[in-house]
């Protein structure tokens, strides 16, 4: 009976479904980011062209947080397996722990990233000077990704820690 608790069947769920909200939600957040910024990019390109380039900063930003999500999917999925082969309810729910920690803060980034990119580059082409000032705000709103980013690598590692095959025998339900 103890074995059924400590190994049970959804384990590898858990471990799977962390795979999926680190890539689900930090795509969801670099989709945001680039398509709010890039509606910013293409309005402010109207009226100062020559600005485009340097402006696109914020769109860059945005779909490095995809990326995030992709990382600790990448580390994770190898690292998810079966009951039998001693993986605990504990290892899944590190897994999906860390696919949520990256995901969910890649979604915040950005969220923050498409609202600043947004707002800051209109207003770069109305005053040049807001430059330096909008890529610190868009810096500090990447942070939160980057933040969720090493959280999951701890907690993917803690995860993938202690495999013991002999914790789980064959399990008869």
């Amino acid at each position: 009976m103890n074995t059924v608790l400590q190994c049970p069947p959804s384990a590898s769920f858990f471990g799977m479904m962390g795979c999926t909200c680190a890539l689900v939600f930090a795509n969801l957040g670099a989709a945001y980011g680039t398509a709010k910024s890039g509606v910013g990019v293409a309005s402010m390109g109207v009226m100062r062209p020559e600005l485009v380039m340097r402006n696109i900063i914020p769109v860059v930003m945005a779909g490095v947080l995809g990326i995030y999500g992709l990382i600790v999917s990448v580390v994770i999925s190898p690292n998810v397996k079966t009951p039998t082969d001693g993986y605990l309810a504990y290892h899944g729910f590190a897994h999906l722990a860390a696919g949520l920690s990256v995901g969910l803060s890649a979604l915040a980034a950005g969220l923050a990233i498409g609202i600043v990119g947004d707002a800051g580059v209109r207003a770069i082409a109305q005053q040049p000077k807001l430059f330096v000032a909008v890529i610190l705000i868009l810096i500090f709103a990447e942070a939160l990704g980057l933040y969720g980013l090493i959280v999951a690598l701890i907690l993917g590692g803690k995860g993938s820690q202690g495999l013991d095959p002999t914790k789980c025998p064959q399990i008869a339900l």
